[in-house]
């Protein structure tokens, strides 16, 4: 199966639905239509926040996986460490604006969302296991998950069209 397809095929993971819908309900009910929504979905930035800050859990990860193959596991450790700490923003910014997509983007993102889940998990696991051939395995199943979450957050925003031109009736905090 191409890899188009199979980005396609989550969104019409009907199953999903009434979790997904449940979910951007408490989400908009927590986030509400006020200032945290503007700081959230960046509206004092003219456009989302979340695609900003996913670089640097994705920048450290990837530059980790580099770094211990070239045998500096000490450093490669450091910027995993960092990925996790970059990870809790990027996860806010990104519940925020799934509060607001269709059916069929909440389909794609929350299968985004548990692909990145997986990988936050694999990455902790491997920082956990210390300079050990199975922090080299969870490090690689944690490769292989963002992989695939940012595969799906780029279909849901660039194939989807997922928070383009939304944000732009928000306004700015302070404005």
């Amino acid at each position: 199966m191409k890899p188009r397809r199979i980005l396609e095929a989550a969104e019409s993971l009907r199953a999903l639905d009434p979790a997904t819908t449940a979910v951007a309900r408490g989400l908009r009910k927590v986030v509400g239509h006020g200032a945290a929504d503007r700081l959230l979905r960046g509206a004092w930035l003219g456009h989302p926040v979340h695609p900003l800050l996913v670089t640097l859990p994705i920048g450290a990860w990837t530059s980790a996986a580099v770094l211990d193959l070239t045998g500096q596991p000490a450093t490669a450790r450091r910027l995993v460490t960092i990925g996790l700490a970059a990870t809790p923003p990027t996860v806010l910014t990104g519940l925020a604006e799934f509060s607001g997509l269709d059916a069929e983007q909440r389909r794609v993102g929350a299968i985004h969302a548990l692909s990145n889940t997986v990988a936050a998990g694999c990455f902790l696991a491997a920082n956990r296991s210390g300079r050990t051939a199975a922090a080299r395995m969870w490090g690689l199943g944690g490769l292989l998950a963002l992989t695939a979450g940012g595969a799906l957050g780029g279909h849901l925003s660039y194939a989807q069209g997922a928070g383009v031109r939304r944000w732009s009736s928000l306004h700015a905090v302070g404005e």
